[in-house]
């Protein structure tokens, strides 16, 4: 695998990047005239000794719509071009190898959807806190195995962001996953 320098101003980026093009933008809040409030004027004009108030709908008064509310319209993504994301991945793939953070199995399977199967085979290779597997292709039982597990996390390798590889202690990948990596990285 090839060693590259650490940048971290890249690595920030692509993961604000990947984290923001996580986002669904689905937020929405209502604006004066959304939100469900009579019309009538709350008070007269003159004589009250109060500001002059027009509907229970304003944006100031307890209840009422927003002056600028957020819409589902809002776009977050962010367009990464593509050698900056490879550098990024291939940069971190590399960190965590120099911090013997990352393993490389033969092969990343299991043969029954067992919970406890996958955690006597951690603790057979000592291997404990945050781990993140990433095999090259879809494995059912694993995937049922490490789902009960909370700091266990199973991904494909065509999934990977920069996001999923900064957090974990140990990071094991398949032979075949770490190779199609290596070779569309570089």
């Amino acid at each position: 695998m090839l060693m590259r320098a650490y940048n971290e101003n890249l690595v920030h980026q692509m993961t604000v990047a990947a984290q923001a093009n996580a986002r669904t933008g689905t937020r929405a809040q209502k604006n004066r005239a959304e939100v469900h409030h009579s019309t009538r004027k709350l008070f007269r004009q003159k004589g009250t000794g109060r500001a002059r108030a027009g509907a229970s709908s304003s944006p100031i008064r307890r209840g009422g719509g927003r002056a600028f509310p957020a819409s589902p319209t809002e776009n977050f993504k962010h367009k990464t071009p593509r050698k900056m994301f490879r550098a990024a991945m291939a940069m971190m793939l590399s960190k965590l190898a120099q911090e013997n953070r990352l393993k490389i199995v033969e092969l990343l399977t299991a043969e029954n959807p067992k919970t406890r199967d996958l955690v006597k085979r951690f603790s057979n290779m000592k291997i404990s806190g945050k781990i993140l597997l990433v095999a090259d292709r879809e494995d059912h039982n694993l995937e049922l195995a490490t789902r009960n597990l909370p700091n266990v996390f199973f991904l494909r390798q065509s999934a990977l962001t920069p996001v999923h590889l900064l957090f974990p202690d140990i990071a094991i990948f398949s032979q075949q996953a770490m190779r199609d990596c290596t070779k569309f990285w570089q």
